[in-house]
């Protein structure tokens, strides 16, 4: 039987992260630029939208159509390129303003996008219905879903113009070969 995920914070009243809601509201007002409202959700909570859908339906005792089963499903939203995008929220009235009826799964920056790359999907929308739309796509959507597969060595040859910088574990730096030591003349205490 499967379990029910723990809460990543069990004490999240549903609220937008402060951080996360003022980069927004700089960016809508052109005071701040896509990479500060970037490094503002990096390290916040979203909630991403999950919504019942009918899978099958039979006519009731009293000849009325009633739902048989139903299916938790993640939705998409779809542009007009045909494109498609996973939804996120910076919070319960965000989420609300879009679809009452939808049940918040909490879930982190890095987790929304792998699960955006994992359906194919080509953006993540945070805030769809407002206040503030983002779009989380390309390189930085990549650079996000590699940071939680665990396969940021492979995102420099798989999106072009990204380098990825990779720290040494400290026994690989024990490891190194040393470097040459230029012989400055050092200057006398005094």
């Amino acid at each position: 039987m499967p379990s029910i995920p723990q809460p990543l914070v069990p004490e999240d009243d549903g609220g937008a992260d402060a951080a996360v809601a003022s980069a927004l509201a700089a960016f809508s007002a052109g005071t701040a630029g896509p990479a500060e409202v970037i490094s503002a959700l990096s390290g916040a909570r979203l909630l991403v939208p999950v919504v019942a859908l009918l899978t099958s339906s039979e006519v009731g005792e009293h000849g009325l159509r009633q739902e048989k089963e139903s299916e938790m499903a993640l939705p998409k939203l779809v542009g007009k390129d045909g494109r498609e995008a996973v939804l996120a929220f910076t919070g319960v009235e965000a989420l609300t303003r879009w679809r009452p009826d939808a049940r918040p799964i909490q879930a982190t920056v890095p987790q929304v996008c792998q699960a955006a790359a994992h359906e194919n999907a080509a953006a993540v929308v945070v805030d769809v219905a407002g206040p503030v739309p983002f779009v989380i796509e390309g390189g930085v959507l990549a650079a996000f879903a590699a940071v939680e597969s665990g396969t940021v060595d492979q995102l420099g040859a798989e999106v072009p113009g990204v380098t990825v910088a990779r720290m040494a574990e400290p026994h690989e730096a024990a490891e190194a070969p040393r470097r040459r030591r230029f012989g400055w003349p050092r200057r006398g205490r005094g």
